[in-house]
């Protein structure tokens, strides 16, 4: 029986990579499968999907869309651009503004802001956007690892950990991931001047944005300050971020129906939630559900610890490295979800501490992505951008920015994380 579930699973990871654009119901395919098969119950199938992760992300998708709509990211990058001498500059701030952003918000959904920004940019000047849209995808898929709501993968990990908002930034007295992945960004901003080292043309831009409303942007701030409060009262249910994150944007549904007298907008902000990939997450969360309960975790768990020994410094560099190489081509999604089990087995195992650890995982899995095109999703959302601009970006063109991207801020947060809490 163990034998059969973990072949299921192996042909689960080869599907979803065969077809990516059928992954979600690969995925909750091969939960029912695991069902039927006896390896978990529909009892314990439903107790095993973690329904905060799936309503924090529903609700920031969904107030996302309003604080798009409302045109204030476009503004917010002009207001900075207006403040640079030549386009190098303009391409670095661009590139660190996207990662700022992309902390609290979702990656895709930060590309789908600031592309726009970037290519009126290179149309004023007369260059090609292709570099510049890169730097935006792969800086917004670095700083998602950094706040709690900045990527799925962080917000999994937050869910498995019990982790609040202010965990991923002090505890202990020590500085947590946030300062790692902040630190690789810096690190990759010498990258992007030496990418755009010839674009000495000064900025114009065409014209000025007009943010239409305010309020989403106050939802958005509202949504961030009251995780970091509900992170300061003990005691709170289990799906407090989720229901947070959920209420602010029904709060904001209920603000745009009165103030527009017209759905669209909020027929537009839930048809931008990204159903396919809760669809995604909920049928993983049952699959290892299944494997856990078939001992394919612990036997994982177990075949890193033979690799890694009592070493700590190998266990946690296998974790890195093993995270950016496979996240290199596989999304990090189901990587995570399948590894954050693995990761605490070990832990248990070893006496290994468990949070430097999950944030190997996090920093491998997350920056990792930014090494091909296919790694991450708002690497492949940048390259459809383009493609529909007429602009088709070879693998090759992309790697020449993402490696030295990734091995700066890999490098850097890795180095940070084990001086801190090894």
């Amino acid at each position: 029986m163990k034998i059969l579930a973990l072949c299921l699973f192996i042909l689960t990871y080869v599907l979803m990579i065969a077809l990516p654009k059928c992954r979600p119901w690969v995925a909750v395919a091969s939960g029912a499968l695991y069902i039927i098969l006896g390896y978990v119950n529909p009892v314990e199938a439903l107790a095993s999907i973690d329904y905060n992760v799936l309503l924090m992300l529903a609700g920031t998708m969904g107030t996302v869309s309003l604080f798009i709509q409302s045109k204030m990211p476009n503004r917010m990058a002009e207001m900075l651009l207006e403040k640079m001498p030549n386009v190098m500059w303009a391409a670095a701030v661009m590139s660190l503004f996207a990662g700022v952003v992309s902390a609290f918000v979702d990656n895709v959904a930060t590309v789908l802001m600031l592309a726009p920004v970037g290519l009126a940019i290179a149309s004023k000047l007369g260059i090609s956007p292709v570099p510049l849209l890169i730097s935006i995808a792969v800086s917004s898929n670095l700083q998602g690892a950094a706040t709690l709501v900045g990527d799925t993968t962080s917000i999994m990990l937050g869910g498995y950990a019990g982790m609040n908002f202010l965990d991923f930034f002090f505890r202990e007295g020590k500085p947590r991931i946030f300062w790692a992945v902040e630190l690789g960004a810096l690190a990759t901003i010498p990258i992007v001047l030496f990418i755009f080292r010839k674009q000495r043309e000064p900025v114009h831009l065409m014209e000025r944005t007009e943010v239409t409303d305010y309020v989403p942007t106050v939802l958005l701030g509202g949504t961030v300050l009251l995780l970091i409060v509900a992170s300061f009262i003990p005691n709170t249910p289990d799906m407090i971020n989720g229901y947070i994150c959920v209420g602010v944007f029904l709060v904001g549904v209920v603000y745009t129906l009165l103030r527009d007298k017209s759905a669209h907008s909020v027929k537009r902000a839930f048809s931008e939630i990204d159903y396919p990939t809760l669809c995604l997450l909920a049928g993983l969360f049952v699959v290892i559900e299944g494997i856990t309960q078939a001992g394919i975790i612990d036997e994982i768990s177990q075949l890193f610890v033979r690799l890694g020994g009592n070493n700590l410094f190998l266990l946690y560099t296998v974790r890195v490295c093993g995270g950016v190489f496979i996240s290199a081509f596989v999304d990090n999604i189901p990587y995570v979800a399948t590894m954050l089990p693995v990761v605490s087995g070990i832990a248990a195992s070893t006496g290994a501490p468990a949070l430097l650890l999950y944030f190997g995982l996090l920093i491998g899995a997350t920056l990792g992505g930014n090494i091909t095109p296919v790694g991450a999703s708002a690497n492949i959302t940048a390259i459809g951008i383009l493609r529909r601009q007429g602009y088709e970006v070879s693998t090759k063109e992309f790697m020449r920015i993402g490696v030295p991207f990734t091995l700066a801020a890999v490098l850097v947060g890795y180095l940070f994380c084990w001086l801190v809490w090894a």
